[in-house]
């Protein structure tokens, strides 16, 4: 595990440290501990919209 000091290029840029870990896996995560992660939109068992300004978004899983 390796750490990168930044030029301080801006003032939030100024004593950014980074961790680089190229150990760790970079594919698909295993299908096996994968479980489906559901969505309500902000619906109760009704189906009438119970919070605003909710749904949408890309499909996620939880693992």
């Amino acid at each position: 595990m390796a750490l990168i000091n930044h030029k301080p290029t801006t003032p939030g840029r100024r004593g950014k440290v980074s961790v680089v870990t190229p150990e760790l896996h970079k594919g698909a995560p295993h299908a096996a501990l994968l479980e489906k992660q559901g969505k309500t939109g902000g619906r109760n068992n009704a189906g009438r919209i119970t919070t605003r300004h909710r749904g949408g978004g890309h499909k996620q899983h939880y693992r």
